[in-house]
């Protein structure tokens, strides 16, 4: 009696009603966090005119965002395993089109600061609940693997659209205006979420243990914000103590974790070598990608001349390309393997990044565009079957925590990339030599040098440009081959690693 049940009670599983417009209000749970996370970019000279902030200000209104929603990812997706994930999803989404109001509105640089924590905090429960979501959603493998490439080509489509659309606002309106456009798309994510999305969690959770939840954010956010100072001012003794808290936070997680009975995240997720290995590439992806993507937009408007709505379409290709390999990446781990799909990807974007180690300052758009082309393509097989890999792996009362994992990894690696290529690209370019007369901002980044030219005279002005454009050039190009290097090395560490792994 039981084996003739089972495929009935399957079945309905597979064949749950409305999971296809469900689905749909999980992506924009994704596009919304996407297009918040670039637009920002963008309205820092607005902000900057407007609120004054003094350089440590500004760059706290840039980083506190990633900084909270590193340090508290794991947490929210292990509390939406046992709170809810549609409960702790529309929460937050709510939580968020409010503090939207408030980073538009800011009319402080300290406002803004805080506004922007706490729309990490409001953001940190988003997208582990979504995967999470679709997890229980689909229970047919093909069906989750299309339905993550969904996800997927949401979140790189929003990367793309969040340039074009804040290029387009700036351009008619002021600045805050970028944050308001959050809130019609969640007011319809809220409303339509209450009645499509199903209610799931862990049935036997445990406790939500708040001092593994303090030593995570205290870990996370020690390590990521040591990177990026290192990064940005060098080994100070402040960076140091920073990182040495974080590490030793990490190390008390890790610990805790381990002699807990019901732990915030079961460190056994990862003897599991599909699961450690999908983590560890999408890690080094983002690593090896973040240079070019933090550089790239200063590179189409200050060296190119291209106005922000203009760069954010030159952008497009790397979007176009991701979308289109996340629908077709299920079906072809399938009809190839998991490792050839993943290690074929994550070679097609290192190649492309070495083929923009020649770029200077008057490089054609139709080499870079196919550039971006194939990056896009590359990362959208490689990001959506890895995905994939890490749902699949984990029970599903587990998948909120299995998905914070993945999007911790994103936000480690954007934090070490921008370090680690950051840096070679800052000490390049720190290095020029200008006219006399040139100020020091100008050696502190590329727009300090485009506003210390607009109050030199015009032939020292235009002879301070060209020296700063042509070495901001060979550092992204020096940058871009490093960035090769660390994707062509991944795609052979994922060759291993993926080895037998089956969707």
């Amino acid at each position: 009696m039981t084996s003739t049940l089972r495929p009935a009670a399957t079945t309905e599983a597979v064949r749950r009603p409305g999971r296809w417009l469900a689905l749909c209000v999980l992506v924009l749970a994704v596009l919304l966090v996407a297009v918040d996370a670039t637009v920002l970019g963008l309205a820092t000279p607005y902000i900057s005119e407007d609120l004054e902030p003094t350089g440590t200000q500004l760059l706290w209104i840039g980083d506190v965002y990633s900084f909270v929603i590193a340090g508290l990812l794991v947490s929210m997706g292990s509390l939406g395993d046992r709170i809810g994930r549609k409960r702790i999803l529309l929460g937050g989404a709510t939580a968020f089109g409010a503090i939207s109001v408030l980073n538009a509105y800011a009319t402080t640089p300290e406002t803004m600061i805080l506004a922007r924590a706490l729309l990490g905090v409001a953001g940190a429960t988003l997208m582990p609940a979504t995967l999470a979501l679709i997890r229980n959603l689909f229970h047919d493998p093909r069906e989750r693997s299309l339905a993550i490439g969904i996800w997927g080509a949401a979140a790189s489509a929003g990367t793309a659209i969040g340039p074009i659309v804040g290029g387009f606002l700036l351009e008619h309106f002021w600045w805050g205006s970028v944050f308001l456009i959050n809130l019609p798309v969640m007011v319809v994510l809220v409303l339509v979420g209450i009645r499509l999305l199903p209610e799931s969690r862990n049935p036997n959770p445990g406790p939500w243990d708040l001092i593994s939840v303090v030593l995570s954010l205290v870990g996370m956010i020690g390590v990521v914000y040591a990177v990026k100072e290192a990064a940005t001012h060098g080994l100070t003794w402040e960076t140091c103590a920073a990182g040495l808290l974080g590490a030793s936070a990490l190390y008390g997680f890790i610990r805790r974790q381990l002699t807990m009975p019901t732990p915030l995240l079961d460190m056994r997720l990862f003897r599991s070598r599909g699961f450690s290995g999908a983590v560890l590439a999408d890690l080094l992806t983002v690593l090896g990608l973040s240079g070019l993507v933090f550089f790239l937009s200063q590179y189409l408007q200050l060296v190119q001349g291209r106005g922000p709505f203009e760069a954010g379409l030159a952008e497009l290709p790397a979007a176009i390309g991701a979308v289109a390999a996340g629908l077709v990446a299920g079906r072809a781990a399938r009809r190839f393997s998991v490792r050839a799909v993943v290690s074929g990807g994550l070679a097609a974007v290192g190649l492309a990044l070495a083929a923009l180690t020649v770029l200077d300052r008057s490089t054609g758009y139709p080499l870079l565009g196919t550039a971006l082309l194939v990056v896009g393509v590359g990362a959208g097989f490689s990001f959506t079957v890895t995905a994939d890999v890490i749902l699949s792996s984990v029970p599903k009362e587990q998948a909120g925590a299995a998905s914070a994992v993945s999007e911790t990894a994103y936000e480690l690696g954007a934090a070490l990339g921008i370090a680690v290529l950051g840096s070679i690209m800052t000490g390049v370019y720190r290095d020029f030599t200008g006219p006399a007369g040139t100020p020091a901002a100008a050696h502190e980044s590329l727009g300090g040098a485009v506003e210390s030219a607009a109050h030199l005279p015009p032939d020292t002005a235009e002879r301070l440009l060209t020296a700063a454009r042509e070495a901001f050039v060979h550092g992204l190009s020096l940058a871009a081959g490093a960035g090769a290097a660390v994707l062509l090395a991944t795609a052979a560490a994922a060759w291993f690693l993926l080895r037998d792994q089956r969707l």
